[in-house]
């Protein structure tokens, strides 16, 4: 006997990783805490296309899901970039302190 899981496992699981990566968006003040939480919450938006294409049996959600994860790459890039600039000048990476990028 074999278990397989639903299309509700699935959406119940992304919600989950949402609702977690949520609250680390909105709780958390750290730069680099903020980026992965961004990151948890694009993951699970991924899971949900994949969970529905292959509900669906098409390649709709792959195809969204490849561009997601293309666009979480360069988010990831540039936030890297602007957290070493920020804690180069500031010494520090807390959201609250980043209220400019002026020197």
């Amino acid at each position: 006997m074999s278990w397989e899981p639903t299309l509700a496992h699935y959406l119940i699981l992304s919600a989950a990783v949402f609702t977690i990566g949520m609250v680390g968006v909105l709780v958390r003040r750290n730069a680099i805490i903020l980026f992965m939480s961004i990151e948890l919450m694009l993951n699970s938006v991924n899971l949900s296309f994949i969970a529905f294409a292959r509900y669906r049996v098409d390649l709709d959600g792959h195809i969204f899901a490849f561009f997601i994860m293309a666009v979480a790459a360069a988010e990831a890039a540039v936030a890297l970039a602007i957290v070493l600039h920020v804690f180069r000048h500031k010494r520090g990476i807390e959201v609250d302190e980043m209220q400019e990028l002026k020197h």
